[in-house]
């Protein structure tokens, strides 16, 4: 086996594509076919001098002394792929992509904006497609095999980085070259934001979103949750992977800024390029903008100016081509509107730890390494603090946003100092980064966001529930929370409405 190579290294990563279909479909098939993928790419990475220093669910991580060895072991993989028999779950289509960089070695991992730009180079491909940057193209032009070539795809705005990739596609004899446009953001018009940090985990989520916006019956999709848990990053995701879907393009709407509903309407229009005219109202111009236009739009934290929702069912009955993922704590309430409630992370359960490899899949503990590396490049998961790791992302309950408040205090606090600090939440969860929302900059701010949301009744009624510590019944709520019978709303009312509005489950 090749020892980890050092300084400037060509990074080959690989995953099978709809991976989650075939394991849904039919396990034991694809725990087999995973089987002979896994054997079929370590012997080939290996042979070609490679080191395999990560494998995360069927994807790989192999880092390369040379380019020239690392194209020759996708060549070869993806070569032995094609050949071998999948009766039971056909083809499994491998997608591969190489990137050249500087990256440092630590503890059998690699750290580095190298393996940043791979992996979103690695989210543009099809499976069985193999892509490689510019840096990597130019270290093995000139000794390619005769049977391999380089196609020329230009230069692309990669999801997740702020500089364009020149991007090349490896074509070889015997291999598919033949694929649809790559999984991009200017291939259609869009103005989504690049995000600072990857996506941790939620390849679930993402996938089953996007499969719903899709459907035909399906035209307004809201994304509900409290506040941390996601809502934002993760219709961003899923917009980005629906580029290909809407040929008018997908355009991110943020009404966090606005608190009143008549400025929907103009909200939309601005992120659109739509001005209104003297002949019509801002309201037609949009309806005759969007009429025949197949496009996506993405209205982010709808909570604070749910008033304005009948407009968006205005729209949608006046463009029948357009679609809405809408996210926000609290439903539409529109006809036809689908809800889908984000789910916390994948967590742990501290009572029954598991191995440190089986542990670090868990997608709250990633979240949790990931932002921490990011602030103490050495951090990682041992032996000695894995149980307080694990205890951490159950007590913040998989909360995407209280994990990276916590792992900010990671400079100064171990993972058991943090556990020991956790009684008092709203005092450690406080150092949210500069260029986050006042709302998301402290535990305590996002929750008087939901909080200052509630009617008084509500308020009043959320107040009394916190003498419940654990499970309650909607007669026990009755008796305790309306004992005098002066609560100002009925309880069923409001625990329903509590509920709609992420406060409650």
């Amino acid at each position: 086996m090749a020892s980890p190579p050092t300084g400037t290294i060509t990074f080959l990563f690989t995953d099978i594509e709809g991976s989650t279909k075939l394991w849904e479909r039919d396990p034991g098939a694809m725990s087999e076919a995973l089987t002979r993928h896994d054997r079929i790419l370590r012997e080939t990475i290996e042979i070609h001098g490679g080191h395999v220093f990560k494998t995360v669910g069927d994807a790989f991580c192999a880092a390369f002394s040379t380019a020239t060895d690392a194209l020759e072991a996708a060549v070869e993989s993806q070569r032995r792929l094609f050949s071998s028999e999948w009766e039971q779950t056909g083809l499994l289509r491998v997608r591969m992509a190489l990137h050249t960089g500087a990256a440092e070695e630590r503890d059998g991992d690699y750290f580095g904006p190298p393996l940043n730009r791979v992996a979103r180079l690695l989210s543009a491909a099809y499976g069985g497609q193999v892509l490689l940057s510019l840096t990597t193209q130019g270290l093995v032009r000139d000794q390619l095999p005769d049977d391999v070539e380089l196609w020329d795809l230009g230069e692309h705005r990669l999801k997740d980085l702020g500089r364009p990739e020149h991007v090349f596609q490896l074509a070889a004899s015997g291999l598919t070259a033949d694929f649809p446009s790559l999984h991009i953001l200017d291939v259609h018009p869009n103005n989504l934001p690049l995000e600072s940090t990857p996506l941790v985990g939620r390849e679930r989520e993402v996938e089953e979103i996007s499969l719903r916006v899709r459907r035909v019956e399906v035209r307004l999709l809201t994304l509900t949750g409290p506040g941390g848990t996601g809502k934002t990053r993760l219709g961003l995701q899923a917009a980005a992977d629906l580029l290909d879907e809407f040929s008018d393009g997908v355009f991110f709407v943020a009404l966090a800024s606005i608190t009143e509903p008549e400025l929907v309407a103009s909200t939309i229009a601005r992120a659109l390029g739509v001005k209104e005219s003297s002949e019509l109202s801002l309201m037609e111009s949009l309806e005759n903008y969007l009429r025949d236009k197949r496009l996506l739009l993405v209205l982010d934290n709808f909570e604070q100016v749910l008033e304005g929702a009948p407009l968006v069912r205005e729209l949608l009955v006046a463009c029948p081509k357009l679609k809405v993922l809408a996210t926000s704590r609290i439903p539409l309430r529109l006809y036809g509107e689908q809800e889908y409630p984000v789910p916390p992370l994948s967590l742990p359960d501290p009572g029954v730890m598991p191995t440190l490899e089986a542990l670090t899949q868990y997608e709250a503990v990633m979240l949790f390494v990931e932002r921490a590396r990011a602030v103490k490049a050495d951090f990682q998961v041992t032996n000695e603090n894995a149980s307080a790791v694990a205890e951490i992302c159950a007590r913040l309950d998989g909360l995407p946003l209280a994990i990276e408040l916590a792992v900010a205090r990671v400079k100064v606090l171990t993972p058991q100092k943090m556990l020991d600090r956790l009684g008092d939440r709203l005092k450690l969860l406080t150092k949210g980064a500069r260029d986050l929302p006042e709302r998301q900059r402290t535990l305590r701010a996002t929750m008087e966001w939901s909080h200052d949301l509630l009617e008084e009744g509500e308020k009043v009624l959320f107040a009394r529930l916190s003498v419940f510590a654990g499970g309650r019944t909607i007669e026990a709520i009755e008796a305790v929370c309306d004992a005098e019978g002066d609560l100002p709303m009925e309880a069923l009312d409001g625990v329903e409405s509590l509920v709609d509005k992420s406060l409650l489950r």
